[in-house]
């Protein structure tokens, strides 16, 4: 996929909270978060609400641990916080996340997804060694990316990282 240009101008990433095992015959995508995922994801969403991170839309994977995240920061910021659910977000590539923000004609997007891809698009808009430097441990479960476009370089820049 070519460089992504805004807008959005502003992007947020946010990996699902932590999702319970699987029970006997559960599959994947049914999966919900575990206790600690729950508040994991309610404490993340009220940090971000509390900075003033407010995306114009946030589109979440249909998958049932994304859902129960977006859902903590859909009561952390509103019942007016436009949300959308798209299935092909689940098992999806890192060219299907960038797609997805680059189709978007608003100011700010976030996206609720899955490792890897959710690490690999941060390091798609920010480059192999800003990531390794900002996450050197990878993209934690219910961490929220927070990315800028720099006009005058060019570039995206991670400018935040909320984490519980």
């Amino acid at each position: 996929m070519a460089a992504l240009l805004p807008p959005p101008h502003r992007i947020y990433l946010l990996r699902h909270a932590e999702a319970a095992w699987a029970e006997p015959g559960q599959r994947d995508f049914d999966r919900p978060l575990n206790q600690k995922g729950y508040g994991d994801a309610e404490i993340v969403a009220d940090r971000a609400a509390d900075k003033g991170y407010r995306p114009d839309v946030l589109i979440s994977s249909t998958a049932i641990r994304c859902r129960d995240t977006a859902e903590a920061m859909h009561r952390a910021m509103g019942e007016t916080l436009d949300m959308r659910f798209v299935d092909t977000l689940y098992n999806a590539s890192v060219d299907t996340y960038l797609e997805i923000i680059d189709a978007q004609d608003v100011g700010t997007v976030m996206l609720v997804g899955h490792n890897p891809t959710m690490e690999q698009a941060l390091q798609a808009l920010i480059g192999h060694e800003a990531m390794a430097y900002s996450l050197p441990s990878g993209f934690p479960t219910s961490g929220l990316a927070v990315i800028d476009y720099d006009a005058s370089a060019l570039t995206w820049r991670l400018i935040d990282f909320v984490i519980d």
